[in-house]
């Protein structure tokens, strides 16, 4: 997703095989749902996971489910952090799987907020497999979040304004802006169809 996470993945593989970077949030196996974050910016967040027999379907990849799980958790933490504030998972955008991922591997997901609106956030999120021993990298699923800033009260809140910092930051918030635009384009075509279909008798 972002240079800077990609190389920061790529240095530390080379140098731990294991953990990502001091600019990043760790995920060791032994403990395969706690982060560590270390100096990261506030709207970025990466995590690493090695995969697991435990993780595996029938054909010895990893399942799909398993990923989607790490994949909200993620989105969770990366919008959780910036919002300040508990939130939920709205919606799911472009889970797209390119390639199987392999019990043994190493998987990174690179998490950035795109963009903001009053109590929402959309996270990307940009995953990389590592094949430990034959030392290769692959770009293995991209896919955005829409999450959703909650007070005490449940009730939504608003969150800070994301200004991109970046040339790229500010070509994925238009990137963003255009997706939510056709989601909610979307949503009004879903709403003429249930409206056009006639009920039926009882």
């Amino acid at each position: 997703m972002q240079k800077t996470c990609a190389s920061a993945f790529s240095g530390a593989a080379q140098a731990t095989g294991l953990l990502v970077s001091s600019d990043s949030a760790t995920l060791l196996p032994a403990q395969p749902r706690r982060f560590r974050m270390i100096n990261s910016p506030m709207h970025q967040l990466t995590m690493t996971v090695l995969m697991t027999p435990t993780m595996s379907n029938f054909t010895g990849n990893v399942h799909g489910g398993a990923i989607l799980k790490l994949l909200d958790e993620v989105a969770y933490a990366c919008a959780s952090r910036y919002a300040g504030s508990y939130v939920v998972t709205m919606g799911v955008d472009q889970v797209t799987f390119r390639q199987p991922i392999h019990v043994g591997e190493l998987v990174t997901f690179l998490a950035s907020v795109n963009l903001t609106g009053r109590s929402s956030m959309e996270v990307g999120i940009k995953v990389i497999a590592e094949d430990i021993q034959g030392k290769s990298v692959r770009h293995t699923i991209s896919c955005y979040f829409t999450m959703v800033a909650l007070g005490a009260d449940r009730k939504p809140v608003s969150v800070p304004l994301f200004e991109p910092g970046t040339l790229e930051e500010r070509q994925w918030q238009a990137a963003a802006i255009k997706r939510r635009d056709l989601r909610q384009q979307l949503e009004r075509e879903h709403q003429a169809i249930k409206a056009s279909v006639v009920a039926p008798e009882a």
